[in-house]
């Protein structure tokens, strides 16, 4: 057990709010699908990534933090982002869409070909800074959460959580999923102690996870 206090993510003050402002304002690139390690970009930057299961909000929200509609392309279809999608912020930041878990219609040898890369860059590319792994407001962390969660703390990755779909549920339920993700989040040593809350439609915690991506060296 940690001894962490989880809490959610404080407002940014006015320095990092404009850091963040200014980094996502700038030029935002996809560079390229990767199937496979080989295929990765050289480590010459900061790099974050962004993991959770199918239809948690993943597209939306990299939407969102880049203000383009359809830089990362959402789909109804669980499961259909197949590769490790590699986007420059600038020169100085990588942002990382990591396929979608937790799916149910993907092939067997699919699924096992995608966690296998999805170990390998895990423990492997050592300019990752932190995985932000997204959780539904509506459903909590599940178990197909936890196997993400504890696979970050093997490969001791830093990992923020950032819930998602904020205006999809009401106070009570809000206030209820937060107290359960902060709970399970006490099992993990790699998890780090504040929670962003966020709503992509709404623009809720938008700013917040702007400013904490522009924050890591």
């Amino acid at each position: 057990m940690t001894s962490l206090t989880f809490t959610l993510a404080p407002e940014p003050d006015d320095a990092a709010r404009e850091a963040g402002r200014l980094l996502f304002a700038g030029p935002v690139d996809f560079v390229k699908g990767v199937t496979g390690m080989a295929g990765l970009p050289p480590a010459d930057r900061v790099e974050v990534c962004f993991a959770g299961r199918s239809n948690v909000g993943k597209s939306s929200l990299i939407n969102a933090l880049t203000n383009r509609k359809n830089l990362a392309r959402a789909s109804n279809t669980p499961g259909r982002t197949q590769e490790i999608n590699y986007f420059a912020l600038g020169d100085s930041r990588y942002m990382v869409d990591l396929p979608g878990y937790g799916y149910a219609e993907a092939p067997v040898a699919i699924v096992a070909k995608w966690q296998a890369l999805l170990k390998s860059y895990l423990a492997g590319r050592q300019t990752l800074r932190r995985a932000f792994v997204l959780i539904d407001m509506r459903h909590g962390i599940k178990a197909v959460d936890e196997e993400i969660l504890g696979l970050l703390d093997k490969s001791a990755v830093t990992f923020q959580t950032v819930i998602t779909k904020a205006d999809k549920v009401n106070r009570e339920t809000r206030d209820e999923t937060i107290a359960q993700v902060k709970a399970a989040l006490a099992k993990h040593p790699a998890a780090y102690p504040e929670i962003v809350v966020t709503s992509s439609e709404k623009g809720e915690g938008i700013e917040t996870l702007r400013a904490v991506i522009a924050g890591l060296e």
